[in-house]
C-alpha cells in the first residue's frame, strides 16, 4: 500500500495493488473517488480536499501507525 500526497493540489491517494490494467473510477461524492481494478478489487482511494479529510485530531499531520508492531511515522499535510 502507498499513500501520496500532493499539497499543491490538496489530493491523497492510497493504492492498494500495482496498475496492471485500465481501472474504473467511482465518483463516490465531491471529495472522494473509488479506482476499482477490471475484477472489482479496489485498486485505490482518491481524497479530494485531503488536507481536511486526514489530519483528524492530529491538525495538520497524517500518522500512519503499525498495530502489531506499536512503530508509527508521521507526515505533515500543509498546504504550500
Amino acid at each position: 500500500m502507498k499513500l501520496t500526497y500532493d499539497p499543491r493540489h490538496n489530493i491523497a491517494y492510497i493504492r492498494f495493488q500495482e496498475k496492471t490494467s485500465q481501472v474504473e473510477t467511482v465518483r463516490v461524492s465531491e471529495s472522494l473517488n473509488v479506482d476499482l481494478a477490471p475484477d472489482g478489487t479496489v485498486y485505490g482511494i482518491e481524497l479530494l480536499n485531503a488536507n481536511e479529510q486526514l489530519r483528524g485530531k492530529e491538525k495538520g499531520k497524517l500518522i500512519a501507525e503499525n498495530v502489531a508492531t506499536g512503530t508509527s511515522g508521521e507526515v505533515e499535510l500543509t498546504k504550500e
